[in-house]
């Protein structure tokens, strides 16, 4: 079973605020059965520390160490907000929450660094038109 589910891929054409952003990532993995509810205050407390902005229009929202037992199993969300996200200052239109039970969290943030890295994968997932369309061009993170 991969970390992540079409059920887990969403796109919205509007913006919101980076506390609602969090919330929905938090609501995603909590339907996906990988977190409880207060991983939400995980990611914020992370946020308070540092930013997860990774630029080129991805924020990798994910807890801290020491909130570990939010964690249930290694899950993603992927979001993505077309009216962008203010960061913190920078602009994310892509917000993937993350919870990875254990090392796991290394391994998926590798990859999905990797896809991000390419400004031409960054260009199909931003022109993406459905839901599917994007879970597909994600599918990789699964693979590892």
């Amino acid at each position: 079973m991969g970390v992540l589910t079409i059920g887990q891929v969403r796109i919205h054409a509007g913006s919101v605020t980076r506390d609602e952003a969090l919330q929905e990532a938090t609501d995603i993995l909590v339907a996906a059965g990988a977190v409880t509810e207060n991983y939400v205050d995980a990611m914020r407390q992370r946020e308070e520390t540092v930013s997860t902005f990774m630029g080129n229009g991805l924020a990798i929202p994910h807890g801290t160490n020491e909130t570990k037992d939010a964690i249930l199993t290694s899950g993603l969300s992927v979001v993505r907000y077309d009216g962008g996200v203010d960061w913190a200052g920078d602009q994310a239109n892509f917000v993937i929450g993350i919870a990875g039970r254990g090392d796991e969290h290394l391994e998926i943030l590798s990859q999905i660094a990797i896809l991000f890295s390419d400004e031409d994968d960054v260009a199909k997932l931003a022109a993406a038109q459905t839901p599917d369309e994007l879970y597909a061009l994600l599918s990789a993170v699964n693979e590892s």
